[in-house]
């Protein structure tokens, strides 16, 4: 495998990686000393469903990029109405919600569009 290739393989993985991780953080917030601790454990479980889903698809991407690539793009662009929907109605801005969407999505269509970039890379070289 040449070191483009290489490069191309690894990016979007680390990538996504990367931005799971950022959305992962936003799920500190489920810990409040006014609670018990299984109260808090059970905030944080389920303040973490998104990040399951994101590791699903990550892993579907890792194993079928065409697929995994798709659905990410799908993910992230079809969430875009909703995230600012509702970050709009919280601060009424709508630079603020657009930049908010562009932290939070932006990371999954670059990286969905990454995966689909090297799966067509990858077929062209092999065509068999």
């Amino acid at each position: 495998m040449k070191a483009s290739m290489k490069i191309l393989y690894w990016t979007p993985r680390i990538l996504c990686i990367l931005a799971i991780l950022f959305i992962s953080m936003f799920a500190l917030d489920a810990f409040d000393p006014r609670l018990t601790i299984w109260q808090q454990l059970t905030g944080f479980a389920i303040h973490l469903i998104p990040t399951y889903c994101l590791i699903l698809f990550l892993v579907i991407a890792w194993k079928w990029e065409l697929i995994g690539g798709t659905l990410l793009m799908i993910l992230a662009l079809g969430l875009c109405p909703m995230i600012y929907i509702h970050n709009y109605n919280m601060n009424h801005s709508v630079w603020i919600s657009l930049f908010i969407i562009l932290m939070i999505n932006f990371p999954f269509v670059l990286t969905g569009g990454l995966f689909l970039l090297s799966y067509f890379l990858k077929k062209k070289n092999n065509p068999a």
